[in-house]
């Protein structure tokens, strides 16, 4: 039994050996059109970094050529299933540039924002990659208004927004958990301002009343009557908008001592 073993082992390194060899050997090669048919049938079965070297060695060779399209649109998308969306989107953008006549310009401008996209970081990073992929969505969207794809494009910018308003949020919650307050309601204002459509509003809305309580607690007399006003109108504009919050109750106590401070002023 480990003698077949052993066997079928030295069978399958010997056909790889000889595989590599074959490829190695088409490299070296100078017939730009059996590394052209061989680049087709790697990137056909899903081989995208054996197809990317040989593209690589002939889309000079074809450049100006009727091959250069289906090179250029392959080539961008063996990045892609190497799942290198840097390179992926450069090349695909790439494309949309040097053939824009073409029947797959429109994918490919889409499928270059899309790989912005998938290279956006997680919403606790730094996030310029997200805004520039929005950024791309858009431009998509400019270029193609017409297009079946501008659904999907919205629904992608809405998505990247979605984590810059969790971002945003996130720093204006740190900002309160170290007392920060008055740094803290500007944050949360600034959050509703920039993303007014976000989920978070209620809960957001919620933090500015607290924000605003707890920066004229600790404020000097002086200053308490005009922030204690402030939490009124943070108060008001939370039971506007949601009259059955479920911060009713301790936002309610809030409100409450508000009133006492502002009788006393």
């Amino acid at each position: 039994m480990i003698k077949k073993a052993l066997y079928l082992l030295a069978i399958i390194l010997l056909v790889q050996l000889t595989s590599c060899g074959k490829y190695q050997k088409l490299l070296k090669s100078s017939d730009s059109k059996m590394k052209y048919e061989a680049a087709i049938k790697y990137y056909e079965s899903h081989d995208y970094y054996h197809a990317l070297q040989l593209f690589d060695d002939v889309i000079p060779v074809f450049r100006g050529k009727e091959q250069a399209e289906k090179i250029h649109y392959y080539y961008a998308y063996c990045y892609y299933g190497q799942m290198d969306f840097i390179m992926a989107s450069y090349h695909f953008k790439n494309f949309s540039r040097i053939f824009p006549n073409s029947k797959n310009a429109e994918e490919c401008l889409y499928m270059s924002a899309y790989c912005k996209y998938m290279d956006s970081a997680p919403h606790s990073l730094d996030q310029s990659t997200t805004l520039e992929a929005i950024k791309e969505l858009q431009l998509f969207i400019n270029y193609y208004p017409q297009s079946k794809r501008v659904e999907d494009a919205n629904k992608l910018i809405d998505e990247l927004r979605g984590k810059l308003t969790m971002k945003a949020f996130e720093i204006a919650k740190m900002y309160y958990k170290t007392e920060a307050y008055n740094s803290a309601q500007i944050a949360f204002k600034n959050v509703l301002k920039d993303y007014p459509e976000t989920k978070y509003k209620e809960e957001i809305m919620y933090y500015i009343m607290k924000s605003d309580y707890f920066y004229a607690k600790n404020s000097i007399d002086s200053k308490k009557k005009e922030r204690f006003q402030n939490v009124v109108k943070a108060y008001n504009d939370l039971v506007t908008y949601y009259p059955l919050t479920k911060y009713k109750a301790e936002i309610e106590v809030m409100y409450k001592v508000t009133q006492i401070e502002l009788e006393n002023k």
